[in-house]
Formats: C-alpha cells, structure tokens, sequence
C-alpha cells in the first residue's frame, strides 16, 4: 500500500507544474512524465504527485465534508484509487482534475449517506478564502465564517459543490467542469444559479436575524 505522506503544494496545481527538475532537462517534471514512471514501477514519482496535489485535495475536502479526520480519509482514499487505476488513466488528459473529480464525488458520497448537520468548531479560517457577502457592516472574521457555513448549508450539494470548488478555492470553470465531469456551460449555469441562492438565503438570514 502506498503510504501518503505531506508535500508541499506548489502554485499552479491543476495544470500540473511546479519547481520539481528533471535531472537531464533542468524543466518541471509533468504530471503525465510522472504517471508513466509510476506504470514503469517508480513508487517515488507518485510520491511526487501526491506532494503536489495533497494539501489542496484535503482543503477542498474539508470545505466539503467540515470533518478533517474525514477530509484526511477521503484524500488518503482519493490517492489509493487514483493509484489502483492508474493504468486507465489517459496521459493526454490532466492528472489534476482527475484526481480532484475522484475526492469530489468520495465526499459527495460520504455526504449523502450521513444526515446534515452544522459544525461550528470546524469551520475553517483561511486568509482570502471566504466569498464575498452582501453586509455593509464588517464582523469579526468567524463569526462571519460561521455564517456563511450556515448559508451554504441550505444551498443543494450540486450547487453548493461548484460553488465552493469556483469561488472558495479558486479553480477556473473549465476546471470545475473537468472536475464534475460535465460541460463548462453546464458548470457556468449552475455557479450562476448557486450565488443567487446565496445571495438569496443571505438576504433573508440578514432580515431575519438568522
């Protein structure tokens, strides 16, 4: 079993580059490149792809589960599975979409055979990583966190999904597309819908006084 361990993420993640030099060519060492090592029986090019992608999968996860025991679990799952098929995988295609497509629908999985529930010591503070919100009046940081949790709860997971992977964690719609599985208009209609509901849901908390 291939034991996972942390690596450091480097920018650029899902088109797969980053400052790992190739000892011959002193470029970055492709996704792709690393996959056929890996089919060739190099254990350490995987290794290589996990130190890439790892630290990303886990917050993308744990922005979807709110457990980082189970975030942990399901990225440890992810890199088995994508492990185990990895002589399916299409190296003209890119590793990193993939790979998240696999965590994404793990969690959405797991999120579905578990009832709803609203964890507030698990709510996550990251710099810049929360979406924007329609209050003029600045609160402190997790009390605003909190309830912008609250609000994504209530939107469905389909839209909540793209929603967290285009506007929480930055990916491009063409990669949420690649991620799903599903066309990029298709990922485009859904984001649209799902920052409506926010925006809806927020405004009536607002007025409610949650």
């Amino acid at each position: 079993m291939i034991k996972i361990g942390s690596g450091a993420i480097q920018p650029n993640l899902v088109s797969g580059q980053d400052d790992c030099l190739t000892d011959s060519q002193h470029e970055p060492t492709t996704d792709a490149r690393l996959v056929e090592q890996v089919r060739r029986g190099d254990r350490d090019a995987f290794g290589v792809l996990v130190g890439r992608y790892e630290k990303k999968l886990q917050r993308v996860l744990l922005r979807l589960v709110r457990d980082s025991e189970q975030a942990r679990d399901l990225a440890q799952e992810s890199f088995l599975r994508v492990y185990q098929h990895l002589d399916q995988f299409d190296t003209s295609r890119r590793f990193g979409p993939w790979l998240f497509r696999v965590g994404v629908n793990l969690a959405v999985d797991w999120l579905r055979r578990r009832k709803p529930t609203v964890r507030l010591s698990q709510i996550v503070r990251e710099d810049g990583s929360t979406i924007e919100v329609f209050d003029p009046d600045p609160r402190p940081q997790l009390e605003l966190e909190q309830e912008v949790h609250h609000v994504l709860q209530e939107i469905p997971l389909n839209y909540r999904t793209v929603l967290i992977l285009r506007d929480l964690e930055g990916f491009s719609c063409s990669e949420v597309a690649a991620i799903e599985g599903r066309r990029e208009a298709t990922i485009r209609w859904r984001l649209s819908r799902a920052r409506e509901m926010f925006r809806k849901i927020w405004e009536r908390r607002q007025e409610s006084g949650r």
